[in-house]
């Protein structure tokens, strides 16, 4: 059964710095997209970033410059650098793929942007 599991979210300053983990077990995900979705409070959820099996990067035009996605194969991870984080980044960020029709999604871990 496959499990996504989200780590690094928390509280930072204007301008600060996370990096987001995304680690998959019971299912080796070296073929598929992986993506990133936010959903802050009030509003629905919006994808952030995805990035391909051959390493193709989507982002979304309010984190462009900013966020860096990347995927390591060999540990079954996804990872989302956050830089220059803005108040307006607060929100669960979830990972995600989908899998012959079905969507998976991980439990989601909180960022905070705040002074």
């Amino acid at each position: 059964q496959l499990q996504l599991v989200e780590s690094g979210g928390g509280s930072v300053q204007p301008g600060g710095s996370l990096r987001l983990s995304c680690a998959a077990s019971g299912l080796t995900l070296d073929v598929y997209t992986l993506g990133w979705f936010r959903q802050a409070p009030g509003k629905e959820r919006e994808g952030v970033s995805s990035i391909t099996s051959d390493g193709n990067t989507y982002y979304t035009d309010s984190v462009k410059g900013r966020f860096t996605i990347s995927r390591d194969n060999a540990k079954n991870t996804i990872y989302l650098q956050m830089n220059n984080l803005k108040p307006e980044d607060t929100a669960v960020y979830y990972c995600n793929v989908d899998i012959a029709s079905r969507r998976y999604w991980g439990q989601g871990t909180q960022v905070t942007v705040s002074s």
